[in-house]
């Protein structure tokens, strides 16, 4: 294994984790920014008011997502235990 196809594999691992965690992500901050901004303009300074919001939204982007993510995982998996003869020789 070449160090180039060790940073490719890499890379495409990377890539992967960002594309299967951004739909997660960017909904929690958008929703930790709205709730924010309720609490700020009610003067409500409740700390736990905002993790039952992000639960249900990022729930919700699950069930949305789920299907989506699951199959770029399974198609990057598919794909690198396809390449190990590549990689390994």
């Amino acid at each position: 294994m070449t160090p180039e196809i060790v940073i490719e594999v890499g890379q495409q691992a990377l890539r992967i984790t960002a594309l299967l965690s951004a739909p997660i992500l960017g909904s929690a901050l958008l929703i930790g920014l709205l709730v924010a901004m309720f609490q700020a303009a009610t003067q409500i300074n409740e700390m736990t008011l905002t993790f039952i919001p992000k639960l249900l939204v990022i729930a919700v982007v699950l069930l949305i997502t789920g299907p989506w993510m699951l199959h770029l995982l399974v198609d990057y998996t598919e794909a690198l235990i396809e390449n190990i003869p590549y990689l390994i020789g």
